[in-house]
């Protein structure tokens, strides 16, 4: 839900309200670009900061840092966990490897780039990008040494798929967290980002990459990782399997936002028993259990005939280890939105929207596509943007559901447009693909760009529309 904090008393006027909140942005990305601060710390200190200039009184200032920290720790904290664990069992267990060489054999040699990029695209629902990138430069270079094609032809679509599902749907931590700041179900967010990704993807991510790679000259597959490994003795997983254990939060989600939708019309009553299970059961958070426990039965307990010892708990473990960084940036952009919301920042930047006539989905986009291209990471840029954005979603007060989860795909594309050199993914890809900074520039960039413009371009149309 919304971050909801009485506004603190200030005589402040709002030309230095926001004057305070663009200082405030400017010291937190000289904090992360240029001084290397953690943005975990960055964001703590730039809320404390601006709290105290903007009016807060000492004794309320913990209350006013706390709530919202905590608040969207509550909304993100279980999404990431659980799908984080998702991915991790679907790695080791090879089923990201059994998925691409299905995929590969369907569709055979001449679409093979196709096969890794939809493969891609599947397994990134639950897996991070840079994670998600790693775990399939295996099979990538493996493809493309056997077909002795160029590396990028067969990389840069699997990337493009990464980029479209990070940028845009939960439980990736930038759109997840957005979602709880701006106030809107995590599981319409899902279904309207999904029904969004997939042109985009199609389009962007795997019909522009392959346009790029074919301009490119030919990219001999690096020996960075050595040779693939040889797991052809060994018992992989079910297509079908992996394939379910996809599929299944989405699934789940769907009776959710299903209930709700009946129930709304009159079809069922909300204070059945049947009402309560479907709804409870699919909650997103629920749903990533449900399908991640399912997912270590499926592919660690049954495989090992139930011998798996610690197995499970280092799993969980080697999951979970990576991502507090993520968790915690995410609860302090919550917080820094919060103290915007307390201090009467946010409320005098709606009204400077307002006098703009900008509508709130395109002041969505350009606020993350400006802190993108300042910062870097797609996590702070979507998360600050919507702390931003929320206090005016919140003034307006009219904006529908639906018309909420396109705002949040909105801030995702912003976020994940223009990528350059201070983003970390730049680097992983271009270094791990034998790429120069030029090249990533004419290739990486441009694919993250097109996911983006073209995200928001399908989210504000229909937005329009509604």
């Amino acid at each position: 839900m919304i971050l909801a904090l009485e506004v603190a008393e200030t005589t402040r006027s709002a030309p230095v309200l926001l004057s305070i909140a663009a200082g405030a942005i400017a010291v937190l990305l000289v904090l992360i670009m240029k001084v290397r601060l953690h943005p975990f710390y960055a964001l703590v200190i730039i809320s404390i900061l601006t709290a105290l200039v903007a009016g807060v009184s000492i004794n309320d200032l913990l209350a006013t840092l706390q709530g919202p920290f905590g608040t969207t720790l509550g909304n993100v904290a279980l999404l990431i966990g659980f799908g984080a664990v998702l991915g991790r069992v679907i790695e080791i267990s090879g089923g990201a490897q059994v998925l691409a060489e299905s995929l590969i054999r369907r569709f055979g040699d001449k679409r093979a780039p196709f096969a890794l990029s939809l493969a891609s695209f599947l397994f990134a629902f639950p897996i991070f990008l840079d994670a998600g990138f790693i775990v399939m430069l295996p099979i990538i270079y493996q493809v493309a040494r056997r077909l002795k094609g160029s590396l990028l032809l067969y990389a840069l679509p699997a990337t493009g798929a990464f980029l479209t599902m990070h940028g845009l749907v939960p439980p990736h931590p930038g759109p997840t967290a957005a979602s709880g700041i701006v106030g809107v179900d995590v599981g319409l967010v899902i279904l309207v980002a999904v029904a969004i990704a997939i042109p985009v993807w199609y389009l962007a991510g795997y019909r522009l990459a392959l346009v790029l790679a074919r301009r490119q000259p030919h990219f001999e597959v690096p020996n960075l990782l050595g040779e693939p490994v040889d797991r052809s003795g060994e018992k992989l997983p079910n297509f079908w399997t992996i394939i379910m254990l996809l599929l299944l939060p989405l699934v789940l989600i769907f009776l959710n936002t299903g209930a709700a939708a009946l129930a709304t019309n009159g079809t069922i009553a909300n204070d059945t028993a049947l009402y309560g299970v479907l709804t409870t059961v699919g909650a997103t958070p629920i749903a990533l259990l449900i399908t991640s426990l399912l997912a270590i039965i499926l592919l660690v307990v049954i495989p090992n005939r139930g011998n798996v010892g610690g197995k499970m708990e280092e799993v969980v473990d080697d999951a979970l280890a990576p991502i507090c960084s993520i968790i915690l940036i995410t609860g302090a952009g919550g917080m820094f939105g919060g103290v915007l919301t307390a201090t009467g920042i946010g409320g005098a930047l709606a009204e400077s929207l307002n006098d703009l006539g900008m509508p709130l989905i395109l002041a969505a986009f350009v606020l993350a596509a400006v802190i993108r291209v300042a910062q870097g990471s797609a996590t702070v840029a979507t998360t600050t943007a919507a702390s931003l954005i929320a206090p005016a979603v919140m003034a307006d007060g009219n904006q529908s559901p639906l018309q909420l989860a396109l705002i949040v795909v909105a801030l995702g594309a912003g976020g994940i447009s223009l990528s350059h050199v201070n983003d970390s993914g730049f680097w992983l890809v271009s270094r791990f693909l034998g790429m120069n900074t030029k090249t990533a520039l004419q290739t990486w960039s441009v694919i993250a760009t097109a996911v983006g413009f073209l995200a928001f371009a399908i989210a504000w149309a229909v937005y329009a529309f509604l």
